[in-house]
């Protein structure tokens, strides 16, 4: 599928610098994988990252405590971040939009129009197809020395 995010720049910009705490799905603890980069990257640019792995559960992960689902998140986000096959992004959406996150983002290659629909019709932004990591690094955002 093709598909184009119709995100300007100055949009992803305003949405990275309002987001402070991302719930990822589908963290690994495998340094060589994606989800693993991002979530060091993510938290090197000062975000809280939580990870959400059923398999890792319980155990910590960069740091931060691994949830088993997104249910089990005890505290606010702002962005969940989907690192997981575009077909199992219905099953979880629901989970998603209850956290009331100002943002869904899905990874690249990630693309489920359905549940961005779903997630748009509660007033979530949602991003598809692209990564946070690889926009912070085009956009040159978040380069300037922070106190978070």
């Amino acid at each position: 599928m093709t598909y184009s995010d119709p995100h300007s720049d100055q949009q992803i910009s305003t949405i990275l610098h309002n987001v402070k705490t991302i719930a990822l799905v589908g963290a690994s603890n495998k340094e060589e994988r994606a989800s693993y980069r991002v979530m060091r990257f993510m938290q090197e640019k000062g975000f809280k990252v939580i990870p959400v792995s059923p398999r890792l559960a319980g155990q910590t992960l960069l740091g931060e405590t691994v949830y088993e689902n997104l249910e089990s998140i005890p505290l606010p986000v702002d962005m969940v971040d989907l690192f997981v096959n575009s077909e199992r992004v219905i099953p979880i959406i629901d989970s998603a939009i209850a956290l009331s996150p100002n943002v869904i983002w899905m990874q690249i290659g990630v693309i489920n129009l359905a549940a961005a629909e779903l997630a748009k019709a509660k007033g979530i932004d949602v991003l598809m197809d692209r990564c946070p990591k690889k926009e912070i690094e085009r956009l040159g955002l978040f380069n300037e020395a922070t106190s978070a």
